[in-house]
């Protein structure tokens, strides 16, 4: 998602950092490369910065 909007990892981590959440573009890339896992209580953050539900970023909604 983030790809299709256009943003960098860098903007992601900024977006998500004016949400709230300490993350940096590093952190970013290793959950991109599967390097780390996204703990529960960040998934609201990357849904809120990426425009998409929880549910989407588990792979169970279809509609964003």
């Amino acid at each position: 998602m983030r790809e299709k909007l256009g943003i960098s990892q860098e903007q992601l981590a900024a977006k998500m950092q004016i949400l709230g959440l300490d993350i940096s573009q590093r952190t970013i890339s290793r959950v991109e490369t599967g390097l780390r896992v996204v703990p529960d209580y960040e998934l609201s953050f990357f849904a809120c910065a990426l425009g998409v539900s929880i549910l989407w970023l588990l792979g169970e909604d279809e509609n964003n």
